[in-house]
């Protein structure tokens, strides 16, 4: 069998004494932690583009939550406003690939080696500007004629200039989660909150439609004169009429693989096996026939994410499925937000 690799340690995911232990441990240095990143904040304050608008998702958490697929359905909301004609555009540090930038993402040329899985993702449904020093990526997009750029990356980031921020929290929230390296939060989710224009909550799916009340004192904290709603991801209708035929051994190398399993189960996906690896795992020879194997021995075919899929060898990519999933997003004003952003605020009227 193909051994489990998590990302994340032990003890963030266990409620036992050793966990407990762990944490507490670790506490002041999270404290620390918590602590370099508020002065960071107030100390370094960006300068505005002006001709370019910047609108970032993020999270409080270290875990996946669903920034790329947010962003993907948020830049296809804005292009069906705007129309494709529109410079609308991501902005990426293209983490995990070799590229420093600023430079544009061609899918035809750049590899995730080059430019990282996110950055080859997104260029599948429009331009990516990448570079790991985001505001100098910014400028260079702006001077190619960018007037607003997506970036899910870059949210704790205080020299990225930001015209509008969206904070992704997870449902549940993770309130009592510690800070890094006790935890997996950033900071904490209300601080996270406090820089927000908008609070999205991810659920598992479209009926769960929290939050039904604003009476928990965190909640009411999160909502608190911004923007709010929820969103969920969903496989696309293509999978769910044919995707299901046979058992499947499931691999994912994201932030969240609870996520990519559970989005399974709800599909009706019928998994033989889950195989976690580390977020952004680089796939060498050896975990390829380590999965063939496995596949073949329990005979199932191999699935994994699109995310995952840039990633793999091009001769072993043909023979592994992938699961295409949608981010529905509701939430009521925020389009309109976005747009009110723009430079000069050029957009279409709001039909009514």
């Amino acid at each position: 069998l193909v051994p489990n690799m998590w990302r994340d340690p032990w003890f963030w995911r266990e409620e036992t004494l050793a966990a407990r232990l762990v944490t507490t441990a670790l506490s002041p240095l999270g404290m620390l932690y918590h602590a370099i990143g508020k002065a960071r904040m107030h100390r370094i304050k960006p300068e505005p583009l002006g001709t370019c608008a910047i609108i970032c998702i993020g999270n409080a958490s270290l875990g996946g939550v669903g920034k790329t697929p947010f962003a993907i359905a948020l830049y296809r909301m804005l292009t069906d406003r705007l129309g494709n004609d529109d410079a609308i555009g991501f902005l990426t540090r293209g983490y995990g690939g070799s590229l420093a930038g600023p430079v544009r993402v061609d899918p035809k040329t750049h590899t995730a080696e080059m430019v990282g899985d996110e950055a080859l993702l997104l260029a599948r449904h429009g331009p990516v500007w990448l570079a790991r020093d985001r505001k100098a990526g910014a400028d260079f997009a702006a001077t190619h004629g960018a007037r607003c750029l997506l970036c899910d990356d870059g949210y704790q980031n205080p020299r990225l200039p930001k015209d509008l921020s969206i904070l992704l929290v997870p449902v549940p929230i993770p309130a009592r989660a510690q800070i890094f390296p006790a935890g997996p939060l950033r900071e904490p989710v209300a601080d996270a909150a406090a820089r927000a224009d908008a609070v999205v909550f991810v659920t598992q799916d479209g009926t769960d439609e929290f939050p039904k009340t604003g009476t928990e004192p965190l909640i009411r904290i999160l909502t608190d004169r911004r923007l709010s709603g929820r969103a969920w991801l969903s496989p696309t209708e293509a999978w769910m009429g044919a995707g299901q035929a046979g058992p499947v051994l499931a691999f994912c190398g994201i932030g969240n693989p609870d996520r990519f399993r559970q989005t399974l189960h709800a599909a009706g996906a019928a998994i033989a096996d889950f195989i976690a690896f580390p977020d952004h795992y680089p796939y060498n020879d050896d975990d390829i026939r380590a999965l063939r194997r496995a596949a073949k021995r329990q005979g199932a075919r191999l699935i994994t994410t699109e995310k995952d899929h840039v990633r793999l060898p091009s001769a072993f990519a043909a023979d592994v499925d992938t699961l295409p999933v949608s981010m529905t997003i509701l939430c009521d004003g925020l389009i309109d937000r976005c747009l009110a952003v723009l430079p000069q605020n050029a957009h279409r009227p709001v039909s009514s």
